[in-house]
């Protein structure tokens, strides 16, 4: 079955400027719970497979919050038409599928294993959204330290050793980390704390 809504068409109507949040996972129970959660704070399009993802997708959109299991169009695949045509939107895979070495070279923002509470779900939004506001070096130090805290959740030191992708994930945050020094220093603390709360220092 396939659906494609927005949780708050009237206010869109009224010429809602609220920050857009398309949630696309093929369980319906999860947009609709994401839409409850939500739906307060954002306007919330939702879609339960690939197709009506990319068809409820504009330039409105600022989160997509994407399952990568689905059938038809994959999580991954939609993915990489999001970026592919240039969509501005910051996306966050939320997904029972726990993070593995293969993750490092998807072009997302965030990382949530499933499953994930309505606090956990606002923050993972919260974030996103704020991020938006930086420049690109600062959204790719962000995304890469969100790769890195899922693959060190998932996996142990000996995997994580052996890893050349974790080892390459690594480098490039360092070198990510220079690039932004000064904009992060920018950063007044509570700031900081809340878009990097998952990055150790070096």
């Amino acid at each position: 079955m396939t659906t494609n809504h927005t949780a708050t068409d009237s206010a869109d109507s009224n010429g809602d400027d609220r920050p857009v949040v398309l949630v696309v996972d093929d369980e319906e129970r999860i947009p609709e719970a994401f839409a409850l959660w939500l739906g307060d704070e954002y306007d919330v399009r939702t879609a339960t497979d690939g197709e009506a993802a990319l068809a409820s997708l504009d330039r409105d959109v600022d989160v997509v919050l994407l399952d990568r299991q689905m059938p038809g169009l994959s999580g991954d695949a939609i993915l990489e038409r999001i970026r592919e045509e240039g969509y501005g939107c910051r996306v966050a895979m939320v997904t029972g599928v726990n993070a593995d070495f293969d993750i490092v070279d998807l072009p997302f923002d965030d990382y949530v294993t499933k499953p994930v509470g309505k606090d956990g779900l606002r923050e993972v939004v919260d974030d996103l959204i704020d991020v938006r506001e930086y420049d690109e070096a600062v959204r790719e130090y962000f995304a890469l330290s969100k790769k890195r805290a899922a693959l060190e959740a998932e996996k142990t030191g000996s995997e994580l050793a052996d890893s050349e992708a974790y080892a390459a994930l690594r480098e490039d945050l360092a070198e990510q980390e220079a690039a932004v020094a000064d904009d992060v220093a920018d950063l007044d603390t509570d700031e900081y704390a809340a878009l990097f709360r998952d990055l150790d220092a070096y």
